[in-house]
């Protein structure tokens, strides 16, 4: 059992980037985790959209409402959601149907996850 327990946790720590290759932040940050040797997963999140569950738990890991997860200069935020008093359900639903609204790059290690943005965060969090 306590080998079991030993590989659940080296899974739980091998990192993860949603990631926008179009995003010269998320490039950055897939860059820096390459050049320090760090073994991660790559999401690519517009490709591949995150369900409710996926969404739901990586809130928790950033400690964030799902508001503040929302780039607030996209246009299809501008056009259809600025202003709006929504409850975190509801923006996290939004998300899901359009995940170019997504703050990019997440990175996760283990339970925690932050936004790449500074890069600093990243910096920070892979010596965590």
């Amino acid at each position: 059992m306590r080998q079991n327990n030993r590989i659940c946790n080296e899974i739980d720590l091998i990192m993860k980037i949603y990631h926008n290759k179009m995003c010269s932040k998320s490039r950055c940050s897939y860059d820096l985790l390459k050049e320090k040797g760090v073994e991660f997963e790559t999401i690519e999140y517009l490709k591949n959209p995150l369900t409710k569950v996926e969404l739901t738990e990586l809130l928790s890991k950033l400690n964030i409402p799902a508001e503040d997860l929302i780039r607030t200069s996209e246009l299809d935020y501008i056009k259809n959601f600025k202003g709006k008093n929504l409850s975190e359900l509801e923006w996290i639903d939004i998300m899901v149907k359009y995940p170019k609204l997504i703050e990019r790059p997440i990175i996760v290690k283990g339970n925690k996850a932050v936004i790449g943005r500074p890069i600093e965060k990243v910096i920070q969090l892979l010596f965590e």
